[in-house]
């Protein structure tokens, strides 16, 4: 049975575009239709102009389509990953999130299978924060949370967070842990779990 996986991230300079890519392969390792989907920028162009990585990144995916709401309804399991702000999502994300009021309202939003992941400068700079904040809304939707707590070796190797993955970024923008491994068991789980919903729905 084939899973829909809709991947929403949020990227800057890189590292949460590289941590939805390596969700893709995951999850298509067990067969899941992945649509990977950009959630729109606000920041000004001065802000961007003003930081080599954030401005080369921002040409680089151009091309990634911008989620839709359509995506979220279109969805069974859905893995957000969007980096850490002062110990919370970056505004980028928490705008498209109070987009999806109209879905709540008719119910398009419950039972879907969530997860998520996150990164910031340093290992305790709010990263747990960052995706609890996240599920606080998913639990409004009345989704499914499916986090990977300790349920595999890679989340040790990648750090331990229970949550979801996350990972410390450095001064020269590269990945602190290696994470790739965590990153595609939690989209295997993800995918996975919804396949399990999916099953007994339709019993």
């Amino acid at each position: 049975m084939s899973i829909k996986l809709a991947i929403i991230y949020y990227s800057s300079t890189g590292t949460n575009y590289q941590l939805a890519q390596w969700a893709k392969e995951g999850a298509e390792e067990l067969g899941a239709e992945v649509r990977v989907r950009r959630v729109p920028e606000l920041a000004p162009p001065a802000a961007i102009e003003s930081n080599p990585a954030w401005k080369a990144h921002y040409e680089a995916t151009r091309d990634v389509p911008e989620v839709q709401l359509a995506d979220l309804e279109w969805a069974d399991a859905i893995i957000f990953s969007v980096p850490t702000r002062f110990g919370n999502m970056a505004a980028q994300m928490r705008q498209f999130l109070d987009t999806t009021g109209g879905l709540w309202f008719r119910g398009k939003l419950v039972n879907k299978v969530v997860s998520a992941m996150t990164s910031a400068q340093n290992p305790h700079g709010g990263q747990e924060a960052t995706i609890l904040s996240l599920y606080t809304t998913m639990y409004h939707w009345g989704a499914i949370v499916v986090a990977p707590g300790y349920s595999d070796p890679s989340i040790f190797a990648g750090g331990g967070n229970p949550y979801g993955t996350s990972v410390t970024v450095d001064q020269e923008g590269k990945m602190v842990e290696d994470v790739e491994a965590a990153v595609k068991y939690q989209a295997k789980r993800t995918v996975t779990v919804a396949q399990w919903l999916k099953q007994g729905a339709g019993n």
